[in-house]
């Protein structure tokens, strides 16, 4: 394939496919991703610290320069994250500021075709899987033809198209939705993401960390709210031709006086790591000012019901059986007895320092060693990786006896 990378060793020379008879075929990884991000340094340290050789690291940039790349058929292959490299950003989304928000779509179109470049190897992450998890539209409504409960959504696989403020006010009206999210279809990290409520004629507010400047949108890390209405429809109707989908806003359970909700790690079909997330403002994520809290508080808090709510994570990861680890965002309700599934992160991995939970087979373990001791798990014949299972799952877990009230809701209508 004419200016693809060919594949190499771990050293850089060529790979000729032949191993030594007197020695065993040691485990051969690889990572596509933009080296020296913590991403993939945390990757590769994990894959280290077990005792292998160092993955090769396949760079975005030149995937995208070469119009893709290609890999030995014993390579073991993580498909990881475009983001944080400036050069990458520019290349998928045509944007010269890294901060904008709009090219969402252009960058959804044009990831998925450099993913789809890749050739040859065993993948961790499935192609179509990482499509469906970069569409909010389409991932709400693979989660909720699963049975898996998610928040209520007009937009729901794509069967409305938000053109813009207009849209978006008619749909609220039509579905008895006074306060719902609205989220760009191809975006991640609450990038242009609105949590949107109304009470009554005229009143309005909008909170998101967009901002407008010199006409157009940019990524902020302070959460700001808008209750003009002129100044919210200006940012909706910017970031509708990208795609938008609109879901209930469900109220949040609490911790100490914050809104909290959780980030879920699942990996080869098990719930391994967890961490609760809380804010003063509708949005959670950590790098928008949220607080990384403590699973335990949440065990305490949800009582019986936790074990539900790891289950449900599982759910939501079995419905991309083909891609080794998913990020699950968990919205406990008030009370923390019933929980919906918020989103599922293709890259929902980064972490650090968090270990395993108890029970999960992580113990001690970081989400990238997890992930490292599974592919052990999973591959155990490291010259002939493609005979391994194309499916990732582990035994589940068994639920408790007793009834729990959202199994009964979920099998009226998955979405609340």
């Amino acid at each position: 394939m004419t200016g693809r990378t060919t594949p190499a060793g771990p050293d850089g020379v060529p790979d000729k496919g032949v191993p030594s008879a007197s020695r065993p075929v040691p485990l051969r990884l690889a990572v596509v991703g933009n080296p020296g991000n913590r991403r993939v340094d945390l990757f590769t340290a994990a894959v280290r610290d077990a005792g292998l050789t160092a993955p090769r690291v396949v760079a975005w940039r030149d995937v995208l320069r070469d119009g893709g790349a290609s890999f030995a058929d014993d390579e073991i292959v993580r498909i990881d994250s475009a983001g944080e490299d400036e050069e990458v950003e520019r290349t998928l989304r045509d944007v010269s500021d890294p901060t904008r928000v709009e090219g969402g779509a252009r960058w959804y179109g044009r990831f998925l075709t450099a993913v789809r470049s890749l050739d040859g190897g065993v993948r961790l992450d499935d192609p179509d899987d990482v499509a469906v998890l970069f569409d909010k539209r389409r991932c709400h409504r693979v989660l909720a033809d699963a049975g898996v409960a998610v928040p209520a959504s007009p937009t729901s696989g794509g069967a409305v198209e938000v053109r813009g403020w207009d849209d978006v006010r008619a749909l609220m009206a039509e579905h008895g939705m006074p306060r719902v999210f609205v989220k760009p279809a191809h975006g991640s990290s609450a990038s242009g993401v609105l949590a949107l409520e109304t009470a009554g004629p005229g009143r309005i507010r909008a909170t998101t960390s967009v901002e407008m400047a010199d006409g157009a949108l940019h990524n902020s890390l302070r959460v700001r709210g808008h209750t003009r209405e002129a100044d919210i429809a200006a940012i909706v109707d910017a970031l509708a031709p990208d795609g938008l989908h609109v879901e209930r806003w469900l109220p949040k359970a609490s911790l100490h006086g914050r809104a909290a909700d959780l980030r879920v790690v699942v990996v080869a079909g098990r719930a391994t790591h967890a961490v609760v997330r809380t804010s003063r403002t509708p949005l959670t994520n950590l790098h928008l000012g949220g607080l990384r809290g403590e699973w335990v508080a949440a065990r305490q808090a949800a009582g019986a019901s936790w074990a539900h709510a790891l289950d449900l994570c599982e759910r939501a990861a079995a419905c991309f059986p083909r891609t080794l680890c998913v990020g699950v965002d968990l919205l406990p309700s008030v009370g923390w007895r019933r929980f919906a599934v918020g989103e599922v992160n293709a890259f929902g991995d980064l972490l650090p320092r968090l270990t395993g939970l108890p029970g999960s087979g992580a113990e001690g373990l970081d989400t990238y060693a997890a992930q490292v001791a599974a592919v052990l798990r999973h591959f155990p014949d490291a010259a002939h990786p493609a005979r391994a299972p194309a499916e990732f799952g582990a035994p589940r877990r068994a639920a408790p006896a007793a009834t729990h009230p959202h199994h009964l809701a979920r099998t009226r209508d998955a979405r609340i």
